[in-house]
């Protein structure tokens, strides 16, 4: 990994954008997905073809399996936090909100990380860290809405959102402390492969998939785009930006989805834009900003 997480070129810029759309796409499978399939069912799909897509590519790159079971602890903690958790939440939250709102909601990762890892002492708990965290929390409020009273359902959503967001902050502080030097391809694919056991035990015992009827084509093209596209793929350009630029550029890409989700719920999915989303998107980009300490540096340029 570089030793200068500031720099980042024109090629992994590009990768970024092609990221975000990964990503940003998955909460627009997710609602085309949910249309037909429930999302607990929608989830283990996911991680199971998604584990599926990546395992050949194991036995390409010579990686092999862990060993006992101590050797699949980490990657069962992992894939509890980073798939189980926090695809299972979103993917409920959006049954009772659109998938624009819930890629912004999602845009709040880095802040529940930065929390996490103070807490747990991994990180210093920098000034302009704190002032991104308090504007981050800011634009969650905005979207809420001022003065706008909203259903059950939709605080419920926006709950569950956010809950999955803390997920990932936890998984982050999991996998610094329990995958030092593990390789990134094999990770993603334990990790997905340990979540797939995992999901089919829930979606087992809380939908009973096998009892549903047989989604139509639409559907199933939403569920080979979500586990395919947004998360096999989405695994392996994100592993690559990660090791060119590092961790720091690579969270860049949390700008990006929002903008990403919200414009293919509207285009795709018909999903209404309302001012709200726009305002909360843009004060929790400058949240992220603050964080990355990109624009103190490019104040400091200026002046």
């Amino acid at each position: 990994m570089p030793h200068n997480d500031n720099r980042i070129d024109a090629r992994d810029w590009s990768l970024l954008v092609v990221l975000s759309i990964l990503w940003g796409g998955s909460f627009f499978f997710n609602g085309a997905g949910l249309r037909e399939l429930p999302p607990l069912t929608l989830v283990f799909l996911r991680v199971a073809l998604g584990a599926a897509i990546l395992l050949p590519l194991l036995r390409i790159r010579g990686i092999s399996f862990p060993k006992g079971l101590i050797g699949w602890r980490p990657f069962f903690t992992i894939g509890l936090l980073n798939n189980v958790i926090p695809f299972s939440l979103i993917a409920i939250g959006q049954t009772f909100i659109p998938s624009g709102l819930a890629s912004i909601l999602n845009a709040t990762t880095p802040l529940f990380t930065v929390i996490v890892m103070a807490a747990a002492g991994e990180e210093t708990l920098q000034m302009r860290r704190l002032a991104g965290v308090a504007l981050g929390l800011v634009g969650v409020i905005i979207l809420r809405g001022w003065g706008v009273e909203a259903s059950t359902g939709q605080g419920l959503g926006i709950l569950l959102c956010l809950g999955g967001a803390l997920s990932y902050g936890f998984a982050a502080l999991a996998a610094r402390r329990l995958l030092k030097g593990a390789a990134p391809l094999g990770t993603a694919t334990f990790q997905l492969m340990a979540s797939t056991l995992m999901m089919a035990i829930v979606a087992a015992a809380m939908e009973q998939p096998w009892h549903l009827a047989m989604p139509g084509p639409t559907t199933w093209l939403a569920v080979l785009g979500l586990a395919g596209l947004s998360t096999a793929l989405a695994y392996i350009v994100f592993f690559q930006i990660l090791q060119r630029s590092g961790a720091t550029n690579v969270m860049l890409v949390t700008l990006l989805i929002p903008v990403t989700a919200i414009l293919l719920g509207w285009l795709v999915l018909g999903e209404p834009i309302s001012m709200c989303e726009i305002a909360g998107a843009i004060v929790i980009g400058s949240a992220l900003l603050v964080i990355d300490g990109r624009a103190l540096r490019l104040s400091r340029r200026v002046a």
